[in-house]
């Protein structure tokens, strides 16, 4: 017991330095993204573990703002944007090889793909070849161009965009590649009295022109190696495996979560219990993710989208979601007393 404690100690210590940093980064961003603070959270939790977001949200929700404000807040990281339609090539992408005449040789030219933190607007309108080049470099970190392969920046952060109201002419991500995404959720629209407060804001300039960066490369580096520090009781593991293939026995799931559902379930929870300055998950925490991180993984049955259409796309998924959580319950509350040892 004693060493259970001493470990504890060691590693709550060891996490103080990078919970302060998430929390001056999240700081600085709500400073340009307004009534935004929950979902900063998650995009960050996303990029603290590695993987990448995907939003189904409408245009003007600051969705590229939060991408430019993201890697101002960090000294030295670049950004850039993918505006994706149906005639864009995988090399504008990735970057080609262009022949130099002077030196008489073939050299590369990196695209937009080499960069800290990309936004790739409406990914739906670029075609699968495209598409495929863009979730190859997320998934491998590197892209192949005339057979020579190049590893990408690090940190490398891709959030991607659709638009849940205009489908003619698009081209829906297949589940596969849909799984790819760590998370995917939406920004909305900000409180009126916040949207007064953007307003007023904007009359002169952006505030983005005056925000300061607040934490280096590497510190993001530190944020994603503490992460893996953060404590995950051997039951509320269990009880992520539980929810993960309670999604692939439901009557109206088609198809479940794989076993990537576990995975990103783990790493996010971890990384969401850093950004609110613990050392350990809750069952709370696996709960609120859910959504975010496992709906995008499931393919649902026709009946479920019947449901949907009938009743709403949000109390669907309630109904789902209390669905799997009753097929796997969470711990007893005399248990949730270890998930912080």
């Amino acid at each position: 017991m004693e060493e259970a404690n001493v470990a504890r100690l060691v590693r709550q210590e060891a996490l103080v330095r990078p919970a302060a940093t998430a929390e001056r980064f999240v700081a600085n961003i709500e400073t340009v993204v307004h009534d935004k603070r929950e979902e900063i959270e998650l995009v960050l939790a996303a990029m603290f573990s590695g993987g990448h977001v995907l939003f189904e949200d409408v245009p003007g929700t600051a969705k590229t703002v939060l991408a430019r404000a993201i890697a101002q807040s960090i000294h030295g990281a670049t950004t850039s944007r993918i505006q994706c339609t149906p005639d864009l090539q995988p090399a504008d992408v990735t970057g080609l090889s262009v022949f130099n005449q002077r030196e008489r040789d073939f050299e590369f030219r990196a695209g937009p793909i080499f960069a800290n933190v990309i936004l790739v607007d409406e990914i739906n309108r670029a075609t699968p070849k495209t598409q495929s080049a863009m979730l190859e470099a997320m998934a491998e970190r590197q892209v192949t161009v005339d057979g020579v392969t190049r590893e990408l920046t690090d940190p490398f952060f891709l959030m991607a965009t659709e638009n849940p109201i205009e489908f003619e002419g698009t081209f829906p991500l297949p589940e596969a590649q849909l799984d790819r995404f760590l998370v995917k959720t939406k920004l909305g629209y900000p409180g009126a009295e916040h949207e007064v407060r953007i307003v007023a804001e904007q009359r002169y300039g952006h505030p983005l022109g005056s925000l300061e960066a607040v934490i280096a490369l590497d510190d993001v580096r530190e944020l994603r190696r503490a992460v893996q520090e953060v404590y995950v009781d051997d039951l509320l593991q269990q009880w992520i495996v539980d929810l993960v293939r309670a999604t692939r026995e439901n009557e109206d799931v088609a198809v479940g979560c794989s076993v990537r559902g576990s995975l990103a379930l783990d790493r996010v929870a971890r990384a969401w219990a850093l950004l609110h300055a613990r050392d350990f998950v809750l069952p709370e925490d696996v709960e609120l993710l859910f959504v975010p991180v496992l709906l995008h993984r499931v393919n649902f049955r026709p009946s479920f989208l019947a449901l949907a259409r009938r009743v709403g796309w949000d109390q669907a998924v309630d109904q789902f979601k209390a669905r799997c959580l009753a097929a796997a319950p969470r711990p007893r509350p005399h248990d949730e007393a270890s998930s912080s040892a």
